[in-house]
């Protein structure tokens, strides 16, 4: 856990600031009143205190998502998110000394390229899911990780953040501008309207209620004032197998029934051409 990522966490149970236990070789975090957390073999440390509502994605979910991830097929993502960053940090992109915080990180990759790009920050990857961070905990030599359910609150000092992304994942208006910084921003990502749109009908996967979309939006209203959508395109071309990792690391995956997705695969072309559209919204703290 890098120091300046430590030195922003906060006790999950009482809200006090959290050291390394021991400070030379950390094995665990404790607060001042004796609350402590253990960091897991992997990197991450456990900092939801018995409150979770999901277990998030599943290992063969995050196997998945680190397959198709790593093959460049959502570089697209990153990429925005990376030159969003820049554009945030202005001229002192080089040494932007802040904390970035990837709500719903899943393996990191997001995280990493943004980090890439702002040399002097640091990183912070929370999520739900135990297997996601595993990955996430390696995924940057200035990034930590963190077991946390956004519902529940972040376990980060008031202000803490420079920097919050959340791509694809649950938004907790409340608590994202409570860790940010009057002067921060937080980056968006959602699906367009015709993410995936080839696959959608012709495999049965679960489509995003607008609805949903809208109570998102509406949580984040209350908090944060969007200064600037864009909506970033790519077209994949991906075969049978790679169809079959595209669907096992999304929602569908606990869904959908394998031999009869299997079949649906099977019956389209290889390769068959895929449409990856998403928006990426700048949100300012109100």
């Amino acid at each position: 856990m890098p120091p300046e990522v430590l030195r922003r966490l906060r006790c999950p149970v009482c809200g006090r600031p959290l050291a390394a236990v021991p400070p030379a070789a950390v094995v665990a975090l404790r607060c001042p009143v004796g609350h402590s957390f253990d960091l897991a073999r992997q990197g991450y440390v456990n900092l939801t205190a018995g409150r979770v509502t999901h277990s998030g994605d599943s290992p063969a979910m995050v196997a998945a998502r680190e397959e198709f991830l790593g093959a460049g097929h959502y570089d697209l993502i990153s990429n925005a998110l990376a030159d969003a960053a820049r554009e945030i940090a202005g001229p002192a992109a080089r040494a932007y000394p802040e904390l970035v915080v990837d709500a719903g990180a899943g393996t990191g990759r997001h995280l990493a390229a943004v980090l890439d790009a702002l040399p002097a920050a640091v990183g912070l990857a929370l999520d739900v899911s135990k297997p996601a961070l595993r990955r996430a905990a390696r995924a940057h030599p200035r990034a930590g990780a963190a077991l946390c359910d956004t519902w529940h609150g972040l376990p980060l000092a008031d202000g803490s953040a420079g920097l919050l992304c959340n791509v694809f994942a649950p938004r907790n208006g409340p608590e994202f501008r409570r860790v940010l910084r009057s002067d921060g921003a937080l980056l968006v990502v959602t699906p367009a309207a015709e993410h995936l749109g080839e696959l959608v009908d012709r495999l049965g996967l679960l489509r995003v209620d607008p609805a949903k979309e809208a109570r998102l939006a509406g949580s984040l209203a209350d908090h944060f004032t969007p200064a600037g959508t864009a909506t970033h395109r790519a077209t994949l071309r991906l075969d049978r197998t790679e169809l079959r990792t595209l669907v096992g690391m999304g929602p569908s995956a606990w869904h959908a029934d394998p031999a009869r997705l299997d079949r649906r695969i099977d019956d389209l072309p290889d390769p068959t051409t895929v449409t990856v559209a998403v928006q990426l919204t700048v949100h300012r703290p109100r």
